[in-house]
């Protein structure tokens, strides 16, 4: 099984082959990204939990993957949480956790899969970056959120190289359409020495 699909996930290069790459991996996905220590869902989750109390709120975790983000959601006392991924392989794999109440598949084309104002909390786990979803689904997801609305993702670090993603970031910021809460350097998949910075944003 093992680590051809990790140490070909940051080369895809279209939204296709990125789906057919995760359909293909989903099997084996948990198996393989534990061995390498995954610990970016943790350390969203955690983020999350600092800035919001109310643990009754739904949370719509975007590119949900095999659910691994939805249990470390729930381990931080989320009660309610909806995913969305385009992979309906992966879907399975986050059906059988029973971390979510609703699970969406959608399409990789589509420009606007989350309504809007539909949820106040959003979070995106390795989903934007190298290999994963491209910079603009950064500007529909913001464009979703309700103003005051919070969006906790990561960026690993072939994303924090991409000025493509991390300008993306600093638009919102630059002109006040949103502002930082935190930001945190550490480990993303320590086995292949791979760490990310996970964000907490408010949308102004």
């Amino acid at each position: 099984m093992s680590d051809k699909f990790l140490d070909k996930a940051y080369g895809l290069e279209t939204p296709e082959a990125t789906l057919d790459h995760y359909n293909q991996w989903a099997a084996s996905y948990d198996a393989e990204i534990a061995d390498n220590g995954y610990a970016t869902p943790g350390r969203i989750a955690a983020a999350l939990a600092e800035v919001q109390s109310d643990m009754s709120e739904p949370v719509l975790d975007f590119g949900c993957g095999t659910g691994l983000s939805g249990l470390a959601l729930r381990r931080q006392g989320f009660q309610t949480i909806d995913g969305m991924e385009p992979s309906g392989e992966m879907l399975e794999q986050a059906r059988a956790k029973g971390a979510y109440r609703h699970l969406t598949q959608i399409e990789v084309t589509e420009t606007q899969p989350i309504a809007k104002g539909a949820y106040r909390l959003i979070t995106g786990c390795g989903v934007l970056g190298t290999g994963a979803a491209p910079p603009a689904v950064f500007d529909m997801i913001m464009h979703a959120l309700p103003q005051s609305g919070l969006f906790v993702f990561s960026y690993n670090d072939h994303a924090l190289e991409d000025p493509a993603y991390t300008g993306k970031l600093n638009e919102w910021l630059d002109c006040s359409a949103a502002r930082l809460l935190s930001r945190e350097h550490g480990d993303h998949l320590p086995g292949i020495d791979l760490k990310s910075t996970v964000y907490v944003i408010e949308k102004s």
